[in-house]
């Protein structure tokens, strides 16, 4: 389901999460941002830099839901990706702390001592893991990723993302945090902060998960149902063009052709060759990351279409 609705929960998610934490971008500008690549004007780099991140993460979650889940290689990977260009020491990305924090507004202090840290994040991944109910994970890993504190910064964002592993691995609606009062969402952290409680917390989590259910609900019956034969050969497809756009020397149809006697059954190749060279044609910097793609090599796919269509 995630994967049906991307291309808004990038823009929501993102632009959510990165409210919660101060960002002054609006919806509309983070828009903007992640479909055409435009930051928005009198914008701090590091906010643009915040939205550019999350949609980088979120694209990892969904690209990845068969193999993330709460482990070392998840957590610590998702936040290298939210923090990436965001810390003074490039080196703490996707590295638990080694140093003592503390949380602004609150008479809270996180736990500091590097090995109880580590012992303390295993015990969570471990636990968390251990729960069967994709909610019950889902709040979990909220309420104890935000309380641990394990990274030097990032924290509350790597938890936010967190909470969506469990909804994705479990084909469920993804939780956006859209529309989400902040002051309720501040007052539940520090409830759980200062005081162990998670009540409030837990009414805005279900609060939010609703909303998101209703606006991705309709976000999916807007989209009609998903293409059975497109979702039958999708990572076939994925796998296609990335392979036509990284290696492009030579005729890209006698390629696909080729690709496809090699690897689709015969009665599925004619059909399939044409969906691969309309997504082709409709290749822009706005959806390559659905085939793993970065900026940069499409940019030099796309210059040497020019140059070819020149000759």
């Amino acid at each position: 389901m995630a994967r049906q609705v991307l291309g808004r929960l990038l823009i929501d998610l993102s632009w959510a999460s990165s409210y919660l934490e101060g960002n002054t971008y609006s919806l509309l500008d983070t828009e903007r941002l992640i479909s055409f690549g435009q930051a928005a004007e009198g914008k701090d780099a590091l906010e643009t830099q915040m939205i550019l991140n999350h949609k980088q993460a979120i694209e990892f979650l969904v690209e990845s839901a068969d193999e993330i889940g709460f482990n070392r290689y998840s957590i610590l990977n998702l936040h290298a990706i939210l923090s990436d260009n965001l810390l003074s020491d490039t080196e703490a990305c996707g590295r638990l702390r080694q140093i003592g924090v503390g949380i602004g507004g609150s008479v809270y202090t996180p736990l500091s001592t590097p090995q109880l840290l580590d012992e303390y994040f295993q015990l969570v991944l471990d636990s968390a893991a251990a729960i069967t109910d994709p909610f019950e994970q889902s709040f979990f890993a909220l309420v104890h990723l935000s309380y641990l504190q394990p990274f030097e910064d990032v924290n509350k964002r790597v938890a936010r993302l967190s909470a969506n592993i469990p909804l994705i691995r479990n084909n469920l609606c993804p939780l956006s945090f859209i529309d989400l009062p902040k002051r309720a969402y501040v007052e539940g952290i520090l409830g759980i902060y200062e005081l162990n409680r998670i009540e409030l917390l837990r009414d805005v989590f279900v609060w939010g998960y609703e909303r998101s259910v209703k606006r991705y609900l309709s976000a999916r019956e807007e989209l009609g149902e998903p293409d059975p034969f497109r979702m039958k050969y999708r990572s076939a497809l994925t796998e296609v063009i990335r392979a036509v756009v990284l290696q492009p020397t030579g005729d890209a149809r006698v390629f696909v052709n080729a690709w496809t006697t090699e690897y689709i059954p015969e009665n599925d190749r004619q059909r399939f060759i044409g969906l691969v060279h309309a997504e082709l044609k409709g290749l822009h910097e706005g959806n390559i990351a659905r085939f793993r793609l970065r900026p940069a090599e499409f940019e030099v796919w796309e210059m040497g279409n020019r140059r070819h269509q020149r000759s």
